[in-house]
């Protein structure tokens, strides 16, 4: 994608061969393999093309390989070619697109094969054994790198200042919050020399406008039941359209569009019982919890819910359809634990066994945000 730097002679050049007056966009350019020392942002909602795009800079790498030897000369530094495109993603999203080959560069409607250059990985440490097992691979495309450890962002910032190396993220720069992903999308954002901003249609029926935003929702029996602000951070999925109300489905909205209750309770709430727990009075917490559990209608959260939501001069109903989930106090414990670390392993698996959670949801969930599951507490206890 090319910047356009003298809109005015574009302009008067496009006059000249007739064209009308018209607004004149960005042309979408083959990749640069010439340029070096590039950290390049891909980001959007899900759904905005970013795997595609990834794919379409693999094909390009096929057609530039098949050029002469000048073009090699341009597109190699002390024996790295940028042509060589190497495919990482995260081990925890290989659940995804499980009807394409395993070693496809796969997206909505199609995938392609990189051969042998293509890898799944758990972390920093395992990018790095695949870097240096790669001498001669010049572009590295990383995907959905906000899944990884932080420490990621200066292994790639090493080997791209030493060895002349380009690396393109095709991320998910805010979560399903409207937040900044988290820290080490904050890192790779401050390292990065080029961004390329994809938007999609927001997909709510009743609207074509362009769309920004990752949208998280449940359907239970046949209402969209938006997620709560504490739903956990990572939940791996979102291809295909679910009805457990476990499961969340995902699709891009605009900011009017993009439903996200239950923050004010989250911190108002939420947090100040888990602080209340981590002092040493765990009971208020674990009251909450169970009745988020067990009889939803008289927690602090249904409480809030209606007079936020229902008793008010513009009612919004479907924010009442998030209660319908599964998983609540579940949910709200990951929160307090894995993203707020105010309550510890032995106080969260103490709660969870006193309110009957669904212990394999809480494990599934802390595996795909990189905690201790429940059952490594009890090991260690």
């Amino acid at each position: 994608m090319a910047l356009i730097d003298h809109m005015e002679q574009t302009q008067s050049f496009m006059k000249s061969l007739g064209f009308p007056d018209l607004r004149i966009h960005h042309s979408i350019n083959h990749f640069d393999f010439t340029k070096t020392d590039r950290r390049i942002l891909i980001i959007g909602p899900m759904g905005s093309g970013k795997s595609e795009f990834s794919a379409r800079i693999y094909r390009d790498s096929e057609v530039a390989m098949r050029k002469s030897e000048k073009v090699r000369q341009l597109t190699t530094s002390d024996g790295v070619d940028r042509r060589n495109v190497f495919y990482i993603r995260s081990k925890i999203d290989d659940k995804r697109f499980k009807e394409y080959p395993a070693n496809s560069i796969a997206y909505r409607g199609g995938y392609v094969v990189p051969g042998d250059n293509i890898a799944s990985i758990q972390d920093s440490f395992e990018l790095e054994g695949i870097l240096e097992r790669n001498p001669t691979v010049g572009t590295w495309i990383i995907d959905e790198i906000e899944f990884f450890d932080e420490r990621i962002a200066y292994v790639i910032a090493q080997h791209a200042q030493q060895q002349s190396l380009n690396f393109i993220f095709p991320m998910l720069i805010l979560n399903f919050r409207k937040d900044l992903f988290n820290r080490t999308a904050r890192l790779i954002m401050e390292e990065s020399t080029d961004v390329f901003p994809l938007t999609a249609y927001c997909e709510h029926p009743d609207c074509i406008a362009d769309s920004y935003y990752t949208y998280r929702f449940y359907a239970v029996g046949g209402a969209e039941c938006p997620a709560l602000y504490f739903d956990p951070l990572i939940i791996v999925g979102g291809d295909k359209r679910t009805e457990d109300p476990k499961i969340p489905n995902y699709s891009t909205r605009c900011d009017h569009h993009h439903y996200l209750p239950g923050k004010e309770y989250t911190f108002m709430t939420l947090k100040p019982l888990g602080e209340l727990a981590y002092a040493g009075n765990i009971k208020p917490l674990l009251k909450e919890l169970h009745l988020l559990n067990h009889d939803i209608e008289r927690s602090e959260l249904h409480h809030h819910f209606v007079n936020k939501f229902i008793k008010v001069p513009n009612p919004k109903p479907i924010m009442m359809d998030a209660l319908k989930v599964g998983a609540i106090a579940e949910k709200a414990l990951i929160y307090l634990f894995s993203e707020e670390n105010i309550i510890s392993a032995e106080q969260m698996q103490y709660l969870a066994k006193e309110i009957k959670g669904d212990t394999a949801y809480i494990n599934e969930r802390l595996v795909e945000n990189r905690k201790m599951q429940l059952s490594d507490v009890r090991e260690a206890s």
